[in-house]
């Protein structure tokens, strides 16, 4: 019998997913991480990993599966929240979600699954995995969006590899949210009624500011607007698809204080991110002011009212070479190489349409029709059809 150690994480998603594992003749055994203690910028009212060691243990209970618990709370910091930082105090937005699967549960949680003797990690995210053969008769892995598009979360998954795939199990990927819910009630789960975790993956819900504030230090700047009519808008975009062209519509918007209007003062441009409108504390503009740019260096930040603002979009974006990473190796492109695919920059967007082109100075997708808060940090997607192909950092 293959042993299968589920993630349970107290809440229905992976509670369902240990269920149906048992059903389908598994031998399922629980594990439940302990990845983050501090309680700093929490928002009150957001349940702390206690208690949701308590439904894990409570689910485990009912499907009569062990369930052990791991502290992996250290190299969680060390992985994933010490990235963030360092991140943001770049002026970048990381993505703590994504890196918290490439490098926890399915890198340090799998260590440990192993340790328990098992032949497979099983999670509850919303995504499906299905084998091909490849050419030379090895396994192929496929990553593929899961079957309830207002779940999907393969986004999430999309700097896994082939090695973290071959062992990995997504039990719901099938199913909608309604019938896991449905799942859950009809076998008297504990979680059935218990609301979805939000916020940043294992820490939970808040006040971003106050969180990063423990390593990065509050510093009073300006705040400038950009009036839309900025003349560098009006500019001809380039139409080809020539290495300079791309370097060209990839660069962000550059201001300075003089292209704008100052109209009020921030506690530090690290704290923000492209498209963010709260925090801003503006008041009496005709339309909501949105950060359009941020200047670290010199602690400003952009600002442009209204959310068709032209400072929040761009046709294209770049990926640097070592950021280039593909969950199917036999896909990879080559230098000179372009390919149609579908694209996403950030969870829950629609695919966007778009051309992914392969350079000697990296990635560049170009989108069909420009984008919104094309932010560095944060890991853009390609798509071919349902399955998710390759992803990488944006770089700018």
């Amino acid at each position: 019998m293959k042993r299968v150690v589920v993630g349970l994480s107290g809440g229905v998603d992976s509670s369902v997913a240990a269920y149906l594992l048992k059903e389908q003749g598994y031998d399922v055994v629980g594990l439940f991480m302990i990845n983050w203690h501090d309680t700093t910028g929490t928002l009150s009212g957001d349940c702390p990993w206690y208690d949701d060691r308590m439904f894990a243990e409570l689910v485990a209970k009912r499907l009569d599966i062990p369930l052990h618990v791991v502290d992996l709370s250290e190299a969680y910091r060390h992985r994933v929240v010490d990235y963030m930082f360092a991140e943001y105090e770049k002026g970048r937005t990381p993505n703590p979600d994504v890196l918290c699967n490439r490098e926890i549960k399915f890198d340090v949680f799998l260590q440990e699954a192993l340790k328990l003797g098992a032949d497979y990690v099983a999670t509850g995210h919303y995504c499906r995995k299905e084998e091909i053969a490849g050419p030379d008769g090895t396994t192929i892995y496929r990553l593929l969006a899961g079957s309830d598009p207002n779940k999907d979360q393969s986004y999430f998954l999309c700097q896994l590899s082939q090695e973290q795939l071959a062992k990995a199990m997504f039990p719901i990927g099938d199913l909608l949210k309604p019938e896991v819910r449905r799942i859950a009630e009809e076998q008297k789960l504990a979680t059935a009624k218990r609301k979805d975790s939000q916020g940043i993956c294992f820490v939970g819900k808040v006040d971003l500011p106050v969180f990063l504030q423990q390593k990065l230090k509050a510093r009073t700047g300006d705040i400038i607007e950009i009036p839309a009519q900025w003349a560098r808008y009006t500019q001809t975009a380039p139409t080809s698809d020539t290495a300079d062209a791309l370097e060209q519509l990839s660069q962000p918007w550059v201001y300075t204080p003089q292209d704008g209007t100052k109209v009020g003062e921030h506690n530090g441009a690290q704290f923000y991110t492209i498209g963010q409108r709260k925090g801003l504390n503006v008041g009496g503009k005709p339309e909501p002011l949105f950060v359009i740019a941020t200047d670290v260096d010199r602690n400003i930040l952009y600002v442009g009212q209204g959310q068709h603002h032209p400072g929040l979009y761009r046709r294209a974006l770049h990926i640097r070479p070592e950021e280039m990473h593909w969950i199917r190796p036999d896909l990879q492109m080559v230098p000179g190489e372009k390919r149609r695919y579908s694209l996403r920059i950030r969870y829950r967007q629609p695919l966007q349409t778009g051309t992914l082109y392969a350079t000697d100075a990296g990635g560049y997708l170009r989108f069909d029709t420009p984008q919104r808060g094309i932010t560095a940090g944060q890991f853009a997607s390609w798509y071919d059809g349902e399955e998710l192909v390759g992803s990488g950092v944006i770089d700018r």
